[in-house]
């Protein structure tokens, strides 16, 4: 009978397409292929293939693709993800099929040149120079024989155009070299060693259980069946042992106890297997310290994926992990969705961090989906971090994570002395933002000739500019937030939208000169501070908006791990994981941001983030301390961090999410209904509202207005529903969408399962 396949298409579609598969073409679950849709060809993957009665007029299948079909657990996958967030089906597809890209077809070959042997018709003495150098036969690229010779470029094309120099396409360098597992082993200690034996044992199946092999003959015998002649105990069957479900891992550690190091032992033991690895990253583009760290412990960089790498070398990498010759892979959460095909560990580092979770397109969050993954592959996921998400804590308290943990930092290193400034009595001199008592400390800091690190979690030169004469207070046009002064760019810049204009010379709402004033302090304006204060001092801001984007930051970074500045000012991307092994003081500037939002996770969020960045400080042979200003020394936050009680902070806090039913005792959800009128918008949020119909268990709040009211010239409307446990959420969603008002317009209705921004 002919075949039909059923094929899902890498768009906003839930269900899979019905085609025909033409006579002489046979396919397969997971297969490429190309199909006509509507009046243009497209391409999907086979989700299932079934005969079908002669006859039907479907339109045929045009071909399969010549690329590696889609496996099995990938496509289980996205089954998984699809169902768990309410994507489209075809949505979540599109973030696993990378197709091959036309555009990067064309990339620059690389020549190699070398001595051919034929005299050059002109021997000019800078023409000898590079024939000396290629006289050995090796083959070196042009760039690096002009530079060898010191000469230009120009030469050795002379000499290949006389036929002096022979030129030859090189082999494309691979996307990454073998790592050795045993390349050098770096020193551990105790604790480490300790660590480190723990996570083999887990990941790894237990061995024989020889206790269970003893009891069986025991019981044997104890029938009375057993004489001096009856068989050895070698030839009784085995006790069928259970089949090893890998494991998910806490890997708990202080800031500098030596985390990474301990899970790189865990990847070498899973690449002498001849296993894949996955290391996931908040931040990829600002690896290049840890990168580094990978290349001293396994001789060679691993492959890394993230938004920036592009054209011929995203399709090599794909095709080495798909085909199994890429063995480690550090990446962003896109990389969770790659074609491994043999995984053998997952590493999340940084588990906490928000930047893990997708706010556009298909909502997910990238630590979650890796424990799926990690369950569907049957391979184990260590959840790495200083200050462990709540979820992650409760899962590994509750005995579903195994636990590990680090209690102190590596070499004895004490952790940093933290000392908070209150506001309200050490107060900064007027028009200054910096408190007397940290102005000295940095003083006393770098005339010791160590580094202090000023955090300020807020961009730009002021979060708000208004006009003293009118009050007008300049907006995005296109969202409902203040626009930042950034004063480098001399621009007004929505954080939002990304909506800039030129900063003016005069109030735009009143015309008056003079008037507009920059409202609080961002990193720009602090950086002026401390350049006034310190004039002869090296100062680096690091920020993620400044121009020269991530290869200027991984530059800067580096610089201040080597110690070639005093003073750094910096966003919360200098919390992340960094080694600055010459930074001894961390003053945090305002402690208090974010502890007055609305959102649940609004003091965990806080002390993980105050709790890394002073962190950074004493990594080095020298001891180190911070210095936090807050209007509210006696926050249980700010309390938690001055003690060093990180135990007690997480259970009053869990303590709180218990009683009130928050994650991970309760389930949320989000629905944010978004259109270009905002009473088109609200009303649609009311009828949505009223076809909720929840049952027991359920709670749906709203339609509320979003705090972000506007963003990107649309009116946004939030629905938060709030469920016990126990019920199936999902289903509740799904229902409840079908019954309710049918999108029309430009009314777009968003659905983010565990939610975690309430903007």
């Amino acid at each position: 009978m002919p075949s039909v396949a059923e094929i899902l298409i890498p768009l906003a579609l839930d269900s899979a397409y019905s085609y025909a598969v033409p006579a002489g073409l046979t396919l397969a679950v997971g297969d490429v292929v190309q199909i006509p849709l509507g009046p243009r060809e497209t391409v999907g993957v086979v989700w299932g293939v079934r005969e079908s009665p002669a006859g039907s007029n479907l339109r045929p299948v045009t071909g399969r693709l010549d690329v590696p079909p889609l496996s099995g657990p990938l496509r289980e996958l996205v089954d998984w993800l699809a169902r768990y967030t309410l994507a489209p089906k075809g949505s979540a597809l599109a973030m696993a099929l990378r197709l091959p890209d036309e555009a990067a077809q064309g990339e620059t070959v690389r020549i190699g040149v070398r001595a051919s042997g034929k005299p050059p018709a002109r021997p000019t003495p800078a023409r000898m120079k590079v024939l000396a150098v290629a006289a050995d036969g090796a083959m070196r690229g042009k760039s690096a024989l002009a530079k060898e010779a010191g000469v230009s470029l120009s030469v050795v094309d002379g000499l290949i155009d006389d036929g002096a120099l022979e030129a030859t396409a090189l082999t494309p360098e691979p996307v990454a070299l073998p790592p050795d597992p045993d390349h050098a082993r770096v020193p551990l200690s105790v604790a480490q060693a300790d660590a480190v034996r723990d996570l083999i044992a887990m990941m790894n199946p237990a061995p024989p259980q020889t206790d269970r092999l003893e009891a069986f003959l025991l019981e044997d015998a104890g029938q009375g069946d057993v004489s001096a002649t009856a068989a050895p105990a070698t030839s009784l069957p085995e006790p069928e042992a259970a089949p090893f479900r890998a494991p998910t891992i806490l890997l708990e550690g202080v800031t500098g106890s030596g985390k990474t190091e301990v899970y790189f032992e865990a990847v070498a033991d899973c690449v002498r297997r001849g296993r894949q690895a996955l290391i996931l990253m908040p931040e990829i583009a600002l690896t290049a310290q840890f990168l580094d760290r990978f290349a001293e412990r396994f001789g060679v960089r691993p492959a890394t994926w993230h938004s920036g790498i592009g054209g011929k070398r995203r399709e090599r990498i794909r095709a080495g992990v798909a085909a199994g010759e890429v063995a480690v892979v550090v990446g962003a959460r896109s990389a969770l969705f790659l074609p491994f095909a043999k995984l053998g560990i997952v590493v999340v580092d940084e588990e906490h961090e928000a930047a893990y979770k997708q706010e556009d397109g298909v909502h997910y969050h990238a630590r979650d989906m890796a424990v799926v993954r990690g369950r569907i592959e049957n391979c184990p996921v260590v959840l790495a971090s200083a200050t462990p998400s709540i979820e992650t804590r409760v899962n590994a308290t509750r005995g579903r994570y195994r636990h590990i943990v680090l209690p102190e930092r590596f070499g004895g290193r004490r952790l940093p002395d933290i000392t908070a400034l209150d506001m309200r009595s050490d107060k900064p001199e007027r028009g200054s933002f910096i408190a007397p008592a940290l102005i000295a400390a940095v003083r006393e800091t770098v005339a010791a000739g160590d580094q202090a690190l000023l955090f300020l979690n807020r961009r730009g030169y002021a979060p708000l500019t208004l006009c003293r004469a009118c009050g007008h207070r300049y907006q995005c046009r296109n969202c409902s937030t203040w626009l930042v002064e950034h004063r480098f760019r001399k621009a007004l810049v929505c954080h939002q939208c990304g909506y800039a204009e030129r900063r003016p010379e005069s109030c735009s709402e009143c015309g008056t000169f003079d008037n507009l004033t920059p409202c609080g302090p961002g990193v720009e304006r602090i950086a002026e501070e401390v350049t006034a204060l310190f004039p002869d001092k090296r100062v680096i801001v690091l920020s993620s908006d400044f121009p020269g984007g991530a290869e200027r930051l991984r530059a800067e970074l580096q610089t201040v791990a080597e110690g070639g500045c005093d003073i750094v000012i910096g966003t919360q991307l200098v919390a992340k994981g960094h080694n600055f092994p010459h930074l001894t003081l961390v003053g945090v500037l305002d402690a208090d941001i974010g502890l007055t939002s609305g959102d649940p996770r609004a003091a965990e969020r806080t002390f993980q983030l105050l709790q890394q960045v002073t962190g950074r400080a004493g990594r080095g042979e020298k001891p180190g301390r911070a210095l936090v200003q807050t209007f509210q020394p006696e926050h249980p936050v700010i309390a938690a961090l001055l003690s060093g009680d990180a135990a007690r902070f997480y259970e009053e806090e869990i303590a709180a999410r218990e009683a009130a039913g928050l994650p991970p005792f309760g389930r949320l959800a989000a629905l944010i209904v978004s259109a270009g009128d905002r009473a088109v918008a609200e009303a649609h949020g009311q009828a949505l509202a009223r076809a909720s119909e929840p049952p027991d268990g359920v709670m749906v709040l709203g339609p509320a207005e979003a705090p972000l009211a506007l963003v990107r010239g649309r009116y946004r409307f939030r629905l938060l529903v709030k469920t016990e446990r126990s019920v199936d959420l999902q289903s509740y969603l799904r229902d409840w969408i079908a019954r309710g008002p049918k999108v029309r317009g430009n009314v777009k209705v968003a659905i983010d399962v565990d939610p975690q921004s309430f903007l």
